[in-house]
């Protein structure tokens, strides 16, 4: 699929909301990929970009950013605490922030650098072990200590579990960023960004609709 339709598919699904043209951001999902498909994309005039690790972008980006200055590239993934002011250096916004230790490292690492990306609160709201992120009935609390902090709180990120209704999870999120005054939602992937767009996403993460299939070899 081309970005031009993935980007035509979310101008209809903002119109079938009633929300305005152009309020949902499509991050092209650029880990694992080539940098020729990278390149391509930037090529096209696509701006945002996602990376799941600091590390494949801190390899990749420097040098898409010199030749594309207006570029922004969006940490999706886990985030170490060891990596955290490398990420900070490189990364607009950070979509995974997920516990206490991470909160408290970025805040002192804030004071000490003098900026702070954008930052996201993931949310476990399928309450699966395997997965990153704040349960939703410890996000209220969660997202007020981050406020303490004076952290750049901007919004709240899900990855609904795989075999269920993502809606559901969009909802819950919707409802938790509501009651905690948060404007951002990041959420909906290449399978399902129509309905998260649907629930008032303001990110939506796509990749493989983008890039086509990663090579993980």
């Amino acid at each position: 699929m081309s970005l031009s339709e993935i980007q035509a598919r979310i101008h209809k699904a903002e119109e079938l909301a009633g929300r305005s043209t152009g309020e949902t951001q499509l991050i092209a999902v650029s880990k694992v990929q080539p940098n020729e498909r990278v390149e391509a994309v930037l090529q096209e005039g696509h701006r945002l970009f996602g990376e799941n690790k600091v590390q494949e972008a801190a390899g990749k980006w420097p040098d898409f950013l010199e030749a594309f200055p207006d570029a922004k590239v969006h940490l999706l993934g886990p985030l170490q605490t060891n990596k955290a002011r490398q990420a900070m250096q490189l990364f607009e916004a950070i979509h995974s922030l997920d516990r206490p230790k991470l909160a408290n490292t970025i805040g002192r690492l804030a004071q000490e650098i003098g900026s702070c990306p954008d930052l996201f609160i993931q949310v476990n709201t399928g309450e699966e072990d395997q997965k990153a992120g704040v349960l939703p009935s410890e996000a209220d609390q969660f997202v007020a200590d981050c406020q303490a902090l004076d952290l750049p709180i901007v919004g709240l990120m899900c990855i609904p579990p795989v075999h269920e209704e993502p809606s559901l999870h969009f909802a819950l999120l919707k409802k938790i960023a509501e009651r905690n005054g948060l404007k951002g939602l990041s959420m909906g992937m290449s399978g399902d960004f129509e309905k998260a767009v649907a629930l008032g996403a303001t990110h939506v993460r796509v990749g493989s609709a983008i890039f086509g299939a990663r090579d993980y070899g």
